[in-house]
């Protein structure tokens, strides 16, 4: 089967009718993987793996073509450049997916009623997922992998900025799925980067299952506002790293540079430092000094002024914000309560963490936040599905149902019950 089959020509009037058919072929494949086995899944998973890195030079010069088209801050460039080393974590994300436990099939309860009825809570595909995605390219590779090994089809809308790019990693994929056997159809790309066809997703009641947004806040906030069809989303990672009063200095520093610059452009890194008043005059400095080495540039409130005098003050509104760069905001608060009613007022419920060697204080920490992910003396950027041990990420939930967090294979299955009897009749 040729992988391009269900790549429409690049003319309007097919282009809008496009979801009509890739939705049902979608729906078909979506059934035939749920039929196979966790081996043909996990060999799909392999030959699509060889396959983008036997394209990684195709794939790079279609990266370099979104590139040089692109205009924008340095982390918007950095999220949208492909190198030989992200193109094989890419391929090397699909390795790791393979290997993992398949998550269907799982007996999630089981147990049996007097009359004799035996029931089974049984984990299994969602069935046609949906991701729309903005300039990061490897999502595409992510989004397939994750879907093939849980028995869903994925229907990919990428960018303009990374369009050709993200084409070129699905050429890939599909043709490792078709030297597997499985229908092209399991993963599917819009032909253009047309508005409409994020429209037409929005609006697929019975044809897509789940859509996951992953780019930026206006992206996130319009599929939110707009779909019909249920979404799994965050809309900004406004994360903080709280150094509580116990906190190791020298522990402190690490986790602070590498949480805001290791990569500033991430969902997962800090975006503001509370630091508690009783470490803050001995501490604050330093911190400060670390950053700025490293460029990071500042936005405090008035006690981190008074401890550091050369601070930008913060305007109305720099905590509400989401930098995607190397800006910091600081401030200083009297203990945990107060640093956790600032991440209250002014966070997204992305990511959090506490440096502190005071038990307890963790204790209130992790249990006093309301966030998908809470860490105690790690670095926030370790919100990621591979670190976490997912092989790979879908994207972040900051919602209250179905997942949060991280999502990975066991947040892409639901679940049906099966019910096993031996002749009873109900009365």
């Amino acid at each position: 089967m040729d992988a391009a089959i269900f790549r429409l020509p690049n003319d309007p009037a097919v282009g809008a009718a496009w979801l009509d058919h890739a939705a049902p072929a979608a729906r078909d494949a979506a059934r035939a993987l749920a039929g196979l086995g966790a081996d043909a899944r996990n060999e799909a998973l392999r030959r699509a793996a060889a396959c983008l890195r036997a394209g990684a030079e195709h794939i790079l010069a279609a990266n370099a073509r979104d590139v040089e088209a692109a205009s924008g801050p340095a982390a918007f460039l950095d999220r949208l450049t492909l190198t030989p080393a992200r193109t094989e974590a890419m391929a090397q994300g699909l390795d790791d997916i393979a290997a993992l436990p398949c998550p269907t099939g799982r007996v999630l309860a089981e147990w049996t009623q007097p009359n004799g009825l035996r029931f089974r809570r049984v984990a299994v595909p969602i069935g046609v997922i949906g991701m729309i995605y903005e300039s990061r390219p490897n999502v595409g590779a992510d989004a397939a992998g994750l879907c093939l090994k849980s028995g869903n089809a994925v229907i990919l809308r990428g960018g303009s900025d990374s369009l050709h790019s993200a084409r070129a990693i699905h050429d890939a994929v599909a043709q490792g799925l078709v030297e597997a056997g499985l229908p092209a159809a399991c993963v599917q790309i819009a032909p253009d980067a047309d508005r409409d066809h994020v429209a037409a997703m929005l609006a697929a009641v019975n044809r897509i299952d789940l859509l996951i947004p992953r780019g930026g806040r206006s992206l996130v906030e319009r599929v939110q506002r707009d779909a019909r069809v249920p979404v799994l989303a965050h809309a900004e990672g406004l994360c903080h790293t709280y150094v509580h009063a116990s906190a190791d200095p020298d522990m402190a520093r690490r986790l602070v540079a590498n949480a805001k610059m290791r990569r500033t452009g991430i969902c997962g890194a800090t975006e503001t430092l509370l630091i508690d008043a009783a470490i803050a005059p001995m501490l604050l400095p330093s911190l400060v000094d670390d950053l700025r080495r490293l460029g990071c540039d500042f936005r405090a409130d008035p006690a981190a002024r008074a401890i550091v005098p050369g601070l930008t003050p913060a305007a109305p509104g720099d905590f509400d914000t989401e930098w995607l760069g190397p800006i910091l905001s600081v401030a200083v608060v009297p203990g945990v309560e107060a640093a956790l009613a600032h991440i209250a007022r002014h966070g997204s419920a992305h990511t959090e963490a506490i440096v502190a060697e005071d038990a307890e204080a963790a204790a209130s920490f992790l249990s006093g936040t309301d966030s998908a992910v809470v860490l105690w003396n790690a670095s926030t950027q370790f919100c990621d599905g591979g670190e976490f041990g997912f092989g790979a990420e879908i994207g972040i939930a900051t919602g209250r149902l179905h997942a949060r967090g991280p999502v990975g294979l066991e947040q892409l299955t639901t679940f049906r019950y099966e019910v096993i009897g031996n002749g009873q009749v109900r009365a």
